[in-house]
């Protein structure tokens, strides 16, 4: 199922992952999922167990006496109605429960992502708060929950013990009905009577058994709506149906023909509006305007993350539409403005653009994107490990890398948007040198704000309001003195003829010192995790020990619930033997001859039975709303403390492999959850068993 939900997850349009938190897919993965698997695996079977051992009960019970039989069920299709409509109350509030625990995952993941940004802006305090007002709402969810489930066990274990008792009641009347009537009617002996009421008990305890796991099926029925919400989505623009045209040959002549689009969170704001322009194979053409003016909506576009609204576009005189998706995108590199690595070494992160690529060509691909020489002046070279977000790296290099992953494919058409826009002068001049070496050899598109970067370029379109203003070569769109010089004008201040001293002269290499400095830099950070992870691994197998001791003391706060809860879970686990013996006395009772004396004696048994039945099921949601009470306290406050010991490491904490922002999202959801079993239930069945 895992890989079902991830499969359908990553097929999903970009469109739909605009209208969902990333968060809500991190929780899905680590929580619903998890619930589902606990519900679908073993305890499905022991709720079949249950279940057919319970209509065995009733079906013995029928083929020995069916009138006293019904007397000892009458109350089964109640308890069956309450235990039903628990369990549908119990999905609604997993339901919600979720969508707190993916709105708290979601802030979670931003949180980490950015923790540098979160840090420096010392937000952490503000992180916390916003956090744990998402947790605090799961926290009351399930507290009414736990009432409602602690409300439908009592209910059933009521109803138990209250039709035993009119079972019992009901055989001495047939006991005293058989003795008048002689031996013409020998049914209801006691031997018999004994049977049934047994059989019928042995069906009410496994129905009573099978319960909980109705409750966990109700849970798992709330998480799995996220999940099939997923399965049930069909994506418009679908790369793994394997359809459309794959052409032999791909020139990368790119046609908008009157294109107008809107985004599909924000219908009422049009990006575009009847946009029209040919780029012809092996042309560079610039896209430049001020933001939100419909540059990178096109770039888009062409990688068909979005389909346009109106209008059409061409790939070799071909609709976009008509192309199968994973050939076209196989013929596109891209470069964006942020590169996204992986936490894994250079050689991996730029064959990412081509998974079947030789050592060879990963290194061609590096010469061209001048990447080469500092990649080999690292420890290991090609087999250095980056971090989370290549974290190890300056930002010349990451961009360097992200060039190098897109020319590895060869793709027919590049697309580079904004990508020196983040970069300092230096590394933006060593990156713009590896971009015009590269150009010559495939149809690019660059969208820029520093005009700096698209002065060599063969065309430059400019963009206003999702209009297209102006086109031409640069020094021309200068002598028109229109749009296009007004933003030069604006970025430095004159005609635009210094646009060129002002960048500095590329460097060829990094100073040695430098390379040898960042190599120390790498290998301290390396023997640094080693050391940490050592202490780490030291510290776990201590806590270890006391783990279960510090759990406790983290509950300590509710330590009167827990003990009120406990009180009740003996109560109820003794009220099993303490019932069991009234039957004992029941039994020997059937066999007094004198009706005054038996009916004298099993009318207070019976009603003891009543009363054992209230105080198990008052017991019961006492010791439901006690325990979970207490639990969900423990969860919050184990989250809470988690994030905040997160969020209180340094840096460096969060450069180490094991401290990505999925593992410890993982973590703070996974890890939370399988604590509140330490103080609630896990002690609730302790003591029942006990």
């Amino acid at each position: 199922m895992r890989q079902l939900f991830l499969k359908n997850t990553l097929h999903q349009d970009i469109s739909w992952f605009d209208g969902h938190q990333t968060g809500d897919f991190a929780t899905t993965f680590s929580e619903n999922l998890i619930k589902i698997e606990e519900a679908i695996g073993e305890k499905l079977s022991l709720c079949i167990f249950y279940l057919l051992a319970g209509i065995a009960g009733i079906g013995i019970s029928l083929f020995m006496g069916w009138e006293l039989t019904i007397v000892c069920i009458i109350l089964l299709p109640i308890s069956s109605l309450v235990a039903t409509g628990i369990s549908l109350i119990g999905s609604r509030f997993s339901k919600k429960e979720m969508d707190s625990y993916a709105s708290a995952g979601a802030i979670a993941e931003e949180v980490f992502a950015a923790i540098r940004t979160v840090v420096a802006f010392d937000g952490q305090k503000k992180e916390v708060r916003k956090y744990e007002k998402h947790l605090n709402e799961a926290k009351d969810n399930n507290i009414r929950r736990n009432i409602f489930n602690g409300i439908g066990e009592g209910v059933l274990y009521f109803f138990m013990y209250a039709s035993s008792a009119l079972a019992t009641w009901y055989s001495v009347r047939l006991i005293i009905e058989g003795r008048e009537l002689g031996s013409s009617s020998r049914k209801y002996q006691p031997a018999v009577i004994v049977g049934i009421v047994y059989n019928s008990w042995v069906a009410y305890w496994n129905f009573y058994l099978a319960a909980p796991f109705i409750k966990i099926f109700g849970i798992a029925c709330g998480a799995a709506s996220k999940v099939f919400e997923v399965f049930d989505t069909e994506p418009q623009i679908n790369f793994s149906s394997n359809r459309g045209l794959q052409p032999a040959k791909c020139t990368g002549k790119i046609s908008f023909d009157e294109v107008h689009f809107r985004y599909p969170t924000r219908r009422d704001v049009k990006v575009l509006n009847g946009i029209t322009f040919t780029i012809e194979p092996g042309e560079t053409v610039a896209f430049v305007g001020t933001s939100g003016c419909g540059k990178s909506t096109c770039i888009q576009l062409i990688q068909r993350f979005y389909d346009a609204t109106e209008g059409k576009i061409f790939i070799d005189g071909v609709n976009i539409q008509c192309l199968n998706l994973s050939w076209w995108r196989s013929q596109i590199g891209v470069v964006g403005q942020e590169p996204s690595l992986f936490a894994l070494t250079i050689a991996e992160n730029i064959r990412y653009g081509k998974p079947n690529a030789t050592l060879e060509e990963i290194q061609r691909a590096a010469i061209k994107a001048q990447a080469h020489d500092f990649i080999e002046s690292l420890p290991q070279g090609y087999n250095s490990v980056i971090g989370e977000r290549g974290t190890q790296l300056s930002g010349g290099q990451k961009q360097r890398i992200a060039i190098a992953r897109a020319l590895v494919r060869q793709p027919s058409v590049l697309l580079l948007d904004e990508a020196t826009s983040a970069l300092d002068t230096t590394s933006e001049a060593e990156v713009q040198t590896a971009i015009d070496s590269v150009r010559q050899e495939c149809t690019t598109l660059i969208v820029a704000h520093r005009l700096s970067t698209v002065r060599n370029a063969d065309r430059i379109i400019v963009f206003s309001e999702g209009n297209i203003v102006e086109q031409g070569a640069y020094q021309e769109l200068l002598d028109k003195k229109g749009s296009f010089y007004n933003l030069v004008k604006m970025q430095t201040g004159d005609n635009g003829n210094r646009m060129i001293s002002d960048s500095p002269p590329v460097l060829a290499k990094v100073e040695h010192g430098e390379l040898r400095k960042k190599t120390q830099n790498i290998e301290m950070n390396n023997n640094e995790e080693s050391i940490c992870t050592k202490q780490i691994s030291i510290s776990v197998k201590k806590q270890k020990q006391q783990v279960f001791i510090e759990l406790l003391k983290l509950n300590k706060p509710e330590w009167p619930w827990i003990f009120l809860g406990s009180i009740c879970s003996i109560i109820i686990g003794a009220s099993i033997p303490l019932s069991t013996l009234i039957m004992a006395s029941i039994i020997g009772d059937f066999y007094i001859l004198n009706q005054n004396e038996l009916i004298n004696l099993t009318n207070p048994q019976c009603l003891s039975l009543v009363f054992i039945g209230v105080v198990a099921g008052i017991s019961y949601i006492i010791q439901y709303y006690a325990f979970g009470l207490a639990g969900e306290n423990l969860t919050l406050r184990v989250r809470s403390k988690m994030f905040n010991a997160i969020m209180s490491q340094e840096m460096a904490w969060f450069d180490r492999k094991d401290n990505g922002v999925g593992a410890i999202c993982a973590k703070l959801s996974s890890d939370g959850a399988a604590i509140q079993a330490v103080s609630s239930f896990g002690i609730y069945f302790l003591t029942l068993n006990f």
